[in-house]
Parts: structure tokens; C-alpha cells; sequence
């Protein structure tokens, strides 16, 4: 088929005064460009008003043409509002109705809310032109067309004059396969809840906006489909179990590589990484220096005595001026770190002089005698550059900007006021789940409720490691609710965290909101460890401020406290490392001894939650915190360390030799002594 013509008219008054106020053109744009299989080009997109007369005048002028694009879509104005007018705007303009297409959109819309009922669509035949009328929010506007999309060709190649009996030829089976759609519906669109049916540009705004989607549906997703009910949900989880280092691998392989951006040398780039060699711009020190505190001298050539009375010609402190320069038989008084009268060759300690005379009043020196014999030249001066050369790397891409301060003062003392790094993720942190409440309510608990203690310690927790956080509250368990909060998230982070919701249970929803109402691939949804098993980590596609399509990361953590903030510490970290340009990734291992015996776990690796010291003997000793199920949460409490425990059968006995992970500041015996 040839390319089919199509031109969008967005309804909008405020839009028509501030075009950049409109956010549902682009949007229609990207579903024809990334849905259409090919077939369309957008020929013309118009801004009009409110105004009948305005909507009439436009689609005409198209319509009406002598070659006239195959489909208008226009946006906005088919709410109940009282300025929305585009369905009295375009019925009038109709020569057939074409109420299959405006069945189709409500049927779909209807599927997903009972707010459908609020859209006036109408669709239908002007000359050789299919208009069709959506709604004026992004989202709703977006699914109403994918409704209809993948059927609209063959309705414009029938309005265009083509056979009929040659397009039918082979019947509705071959149709449904050239159009890409089955018996099921018109479209294989798994869309999400609720619809606008008024204008969402800017301010002006009719009808119930909800948030633009901007992903596709995943093609094979693996969740269950909370629409099936509980009876149909799966008794097993479909995702393989995965050993950890394969998690990791994964992460590793699908976090997005970091960006590079151009920041100010102060204290906010502590914890960030140079994603630039830095060479020095100037020479530090830029002048000859004294290191030390006495009398700048001109050192006899001839290597004789350098003992002598000398007249004292000048001073030269560690301030910005001129200096003068320095004759035979002169010295100069000088402090630490002052440049060096020109002529000097070298200085001599005050500890190495005598005072002999002073001026008049009594104020200054006037001549001093140098006890030293054999003063070199050279001797306590700092040379131009003998601490760093212009034109030396002085800092390598890869290296950390550390707390200590090192990196800092050297950017700062070449005279660095920018400097390349590669930017750290933000991280949102949600928790999800009906029985979830405000850690801080006041009053008693009711029945089933239970403290949020997940979020603020996730958020205490990578606030600590140097990003920065937002909280993104808590979800209920219906799948409209999670999904918007989520697509809100996506247009303010670059990785999602959240706990809960990632299990067999049929109000756990996570997996199947990412998968098909956001469009995300789960990369994994089990891994054999304990605690957290169920830990799912999954990429989504969405579009940035540039119209640039981008993939952010969500991890969904398991509801437990404990299995929450040990995968946290396992796989979130390692992706952040990995997306600011940290190396190595995650946290560091080291091997310590058993202070006591440890029973291993049949199945799985277990990550025990233990506190390292550094014992009087010189070697690392862990003990257990105690008690380890999954949702005690006093199992960290003072915990500094991960014990990596194989899977087993058998019990490590005291003395035994382990890996683990630090998550905390090393405890030493030596500190009581």
C-alpha cells in the first residue's frame, strides 16, 4: 500500500495562543511513526480554537483539496464542558457516519473505565477523507487512536475509490492478517486506566487528565493479567530463578551507561566521577616560593663561606605585589610560602640568624648575621612547577571525588573552575500495598495495617551513598493507581526503587504493570538467594525532554524489611554505580573468619545479616545479629556486613573462612583500647 496522508488539528484555545501549552500533537505523532508499520506521513498539525466556525474552516480546507490527506484526527473539545465543541463542529461536515470506529474506541475505552462514558467521538466520510474525532488528553488521545489504528487503512482505501472486491478478495482472514489484528479486537493493545475526553494543554484542561504514556505494550509479557481475576492467575511463577551473579551480570549489561555533564568545582561533587583526564591549566606553585620562614640570599658562586652581617634590603610576605629585586650583599626577610625576590637563589632559616643592628625607631631589622656555612643554591626554595607542571594530569577519567578532600584541592589549586563528571542517577522510592501506611500516623494500628518502614530507610540508605532521592509515597494495589504513579515517576527519576507487590499474591501488581501498561522488559523476577527471592529488575522505554527515547531502570524489592534493604545493598547499588561511572560496582567483599557456627540453607545462597571486626589478632571476625527471617527488621540493626553463605546442607563450623560484603564502617577492638 501506498503511504497514507494524515493531518492532526489540535482543539485548544489556550494551545492556539501558546502552541508550547499543547502536549497531545507529539504524542499522536509518535503513535503513527511507532505503530503505523510504516504507512503514514504527517503532512500538515494545526492549532484552532474553541470556536465551531474555526474547526469547520480547517478540516475543508483539507478535506476539500484536490488532494486531500486520507485522515484528519483532531484533539480535544469532545467532553461535556461548555466550550467543548468539536463534535457540532465536524457531524455537520460528515457525508457517511462511520459508527463501527466510534464503537471501537468507546468499546476499548470502556474496558478500562467506566469514564468513557464522558466522550462524545464522532467519526465518519467527507469526500475522500476519514475524520475521526479523539479525545484532547495526551493518554486518552493516544489509546483512542491505537483503538483504531491498524483499521483505518483499509477504511481510507475504500474512501479513496479503491475496489471494494479486489480489497476483500481472500476474505476477512486475510485482511485481519494484512492489518496485523485478530479475531479478539482491533487492536492488541493492552491499555491503561482512564481517559480525558476535554484538553490537556497547559492550563486549560476539561475532563479528567491523567498522565501521557509514552511505552508500548510488551509483545510477550510473561505476569499474570490482573483483569483474568485470581482464578486464572499463575500458581507458579514463570520467571526462571536466576543464580545471583547472573542477576547481577544482567544489571550490569542493562543499566543505561552514564552521561557526561559539565559541573562547578565546589563541595556538590563529592561522590561524583571525572569522566575527563584533567591536565593543569598553570603551575603550581606558579612563582619561586621559600618553604620556609628567614632571608631570602644571593648563594656565593664560588661555593665560599655564606656566613656573613647583611643589610636587610626588602620583606616579602605571602600577599600578591612587587617585590624588588635582590642585590649582592642584600637579603631579604621572607615568610613561608612568599616569592622570592628576583636574584635569590636560595633561603636561609630564621633558626640559622642572629640579629645585629635594627632601624632607628626600633620597629624593623636593619642587619642580620647568617650563622650557616655552606648554603647551596636551591636550598628550601619550591620551584615553578616542582609540585605539579602545567600541562600535567593531575586527575584520571574514572576517579572518584572523595570526602577527604584531595581531588577537590587539587582541581581547585590549578585553578580548575569546571570539570567533566559523569551525572548520578535520581532515584524515586515507592512503596506499594493497600495494608502500607505512614510510618509517622498517629493512633493505633487497625487490623492488617502496617508502619511503612521500607521507604524511609530505602531512602535513608541511597541519600547515604551520595543521590539524591524522591519520595514517591505510597501506592494502593489497583493497577490504575501504580501505574500512574509510576509513569509520574518515570518523568522525574532515572531509577525507580519500590518494595512490595513483587510476589504470587493477586493484588501483587508491579510485574504486570511494567510489562503491559508500561511497555517495560523484566529482565529477571527471581533469584535464588535469601533472603529476597522475588526481586525483579526491569527497564522501561520512555521518551525525555528532547524527544530522545531512553530507558530508566525499576527495581522491585520484595515487601519484606530485611529482604528489601539486603537487595538494595545487592543489586540497586551496583546499578547505580554502574549508571554514574563508579568501578568497581557494589560493595566491597573481604574475608573474614566465623566467631561462631552457621547452618547453611539446603536450597538457596544465603546473604546473613553480621558484624565485622577487626580483631586484636589482625584478622576479620563476624558474628550473626541474631534471628534472620525476612521481616525482622532488628536483624540490621548494628549490622555492617553481608556473610555470603553457600547453599548447603552442612553447618560451618567456628573459624571458618567466608566471603563478605561491607555495607557499614569496619568495627575495630582496637578502638576500646
Amino acid at each position: 500500500m501506498a503511504t497514507l496522508k494524515a493531518a492532526i488539528l489540535i482543539v485548544s484555545t489556550t494551545a492556539s495562543k501558546d502552541p508550547s501549552a499543547d502536549s497531545s500533537g507529539g504524542i499522536l505523532k509518535d503513535v503513527f511513526e511507532q505503530e503505523g508499520r510504516g504507512q503514514w506521513e504527517i503532512v500538515e498539525t494545526k492549532i484552532v480554537s474553541d470556536v465551531v466556525l474555526d474547526i469547520q474552516r480547517m478540516i475543508t480546507g483539507w478535506a476539500d483539496r484536490e488532494e486531500p490527506p486520507n485522515l484528519v484526527i483532531t484533539t480535544g473539545g469532545t467532553g461535556f464542558a461548555v466550550h467543548d465543541s468539536t463534535p457540532e463542529a465536524v457531524t455537520p461536515l460528515l457525508h457517511k457516519q462511520a459508527p463501527g470506529l466510534v464503537h471501537g474506541m468507546l468499546a476499548a475505552s470502556l474496558a478500562v473505565t467506566p469514564f468513557a462514558l464522558m466522550s462524545r467521538p464522532v467519526a465518519g466520510v467527507r469526500n475522500k477523507t476519514i475524520i475521526i474525532t479523539l479525545p484532547g488528553s495526551p493518554k486518552g488521545a493516544k489509546e483512542n487512536l491505537q483503538s483504531v489504528l491498524k483499521l483505518i487503512p483499509h477504511a481510507c482505501s475504500q474512501a479513496a475509490g479503491a475496489d471494494s472486491r479486489t480489497l476483500h478478495a481472500g476474505g476477512v482472514k486475510k485482511l485481519e492478517k494484512e492489518a496485523g489484528v485478530s479475531a479478539h479486537g482491533p487492536g492488541s493493545h493492552s491499555h491503561s486506566h482512564g481517559h480525558s475526553h476535554g484538553h490537556s494543554h497547559g492550563g486549560h484542561s476539561h475532563g479528567h487528565a491523567m498522565p501521557v504514556r509514552h511505552t508500548v505494550t510488551s509483545e510477550n509479557p510473561r505476569s499474570n493479567d490482573p483483569a483474568l481475576g485470581p482464578t486464572r492467575r499463575y500458581r507458579s511463577s514463570p520467571y526462571p530463578m536466576l543464580a545471583v551473579n547472573d542477576a547481577i551480570a544482567l544489571i550490569q549489561e542493562h543499566t543505561p551507561p552514564p552521561q557526561v555533564i559539565t559541573v562547578d568545582v565546589d563541595g556538590s561533587l563529592v561522590g561524583c566521577v571525572l569522566a575527563e583526564d584533567v591536565t593543569a591549566t598553570e603551575a603550581v606553585p606558579a612563582y619561586r616560593a621559600s618553604i620556609v620562614d628567614g632571608y631570602a640570599v644571593i648563594a656565593p658562586e664560588d661555593g665560599g663561606s655564606s656566613k656573613g652581617v647583611f643589610s636587610v634590603a626588602s620583606i616579602s610576605h605571602a600577599t600578591p605585589g612587587e617585590i624588588a629585586p635582590l642585590e649582592a650583599g642584600q637579603i631579604a626577610r621572607i615568610t613561608t610560602g612568599a616569592p622570592l625576590p628576583p636574584g635569590t637563589t636560595s633561603v636561609v632559616m630564621v633558626e640559622d640568624t642572629v640579629l645585629q643592628s635594627m632601624t632607628e625607631d626600633g620597629q624593623e631589622e636593619h642587619e642580620i648575621e647568617i650563622l650557616a656555612e655552606g648554603v647551596k643554591s636551591g636550598e628550601n626554595v619550591r620551584e615553578v612547577g616542582s609540585d605539579i607542571k602545567k600541562g600535567e594530569v593531575i586527575l584520571r577519567k574514572g576517579e572518584e571525588i572523595s570526602a577527604i578532600g584531595g581531588e577537590l584541592g587539587l582541581l581547585a589549586s590549578v585553578g580548575r573552575a569546571k570539570v567533566k563528571v559523569y551525572k548520578r542517577p535520581i532515584v524515586g522510592v515507592l512503596s506499594t500495598g493497600d495494608e502500607i501506611i505512614e510510618h509517622g500516623r498517629s493512633g493505633d494500628l487497625r487490623l492488617g495495617e502496617v508502619r511503612d518502614c521500607n521507604r524511609p530507610t530505602i531512602m535513608s540508605a541511597v541519600r547515604g551513598w551520595g543521590f539524591e532521592v524522591v519520595d514517591l509515597g505510597i501506592a494502593r494495589d489497583k493497577p490504575g493507581a501504580l501505574e500512574e504513579t509510576l509513569r509520574d515517576a518515570l518523568r522525574k527519576v532515572d531509577v525507580i526503587v519500590t518494595s512490595g507487590g513483587v510476589s504470587m499474591g493477586e493484588l501483587d501488581l508491579l510485574k504486570p504493570t511494567i510489562e503491559r501498561s508500561l511497555g517495560g522488559t523484566i529482565h529477571f523476577g527471581r533469584v535464588s538467594m535469601k533472603p529476597g527471592k522475588p526481586t525483579t529488575f526491569a527497564t522501561v522505554p520512555v521518551k525525555n525532554n528532547a524527544g530522545e527515547r531512553v530507558s530508566k531502570v525499576i527495581f522491585s524489592l520484595p515487601g519484606n524489611p530485611v529482604s528489601a534493604i539486603v537487595t538494595l545493598h545487592l543489586f540497586v547499588l551496583p546499578s547505580l554505580h554502574h549508571g554514574s561511572g563508579v568501578a568497581p560496582a557494589g560493595l566491597p567483599k573481604i574475608q573474614v573468619n566465623l566467631d561462631h557456627e552457621f547452618r547453611l540453607d539446603p536450597q538457596r545462597s544465603e546473604y546473613h545479616r553480621a558484624v565485622v571486626t577487626l580483631g586484636k589478632d589482625g584478622m576479620m571476625h563476624a558474628s550473626s545479629t541474631g534471628g534472620q527471617r525476612s521481616s525482622k527488621v532488628g536483624s540490621l540493626k548494628s549490622a555492617n556486613a553481608l556473610l555470603c553463605l553457600p547453599a548447603g546442607k552442612e553447618t560451618l563450623s567456628k573459624g571458618s573462612k567466608v566471603e563478605a560484603l561491607l555495607m557499614g564502617r569496619l568495627k575495630s577492638e582496637f578502638d576500646s583500647l
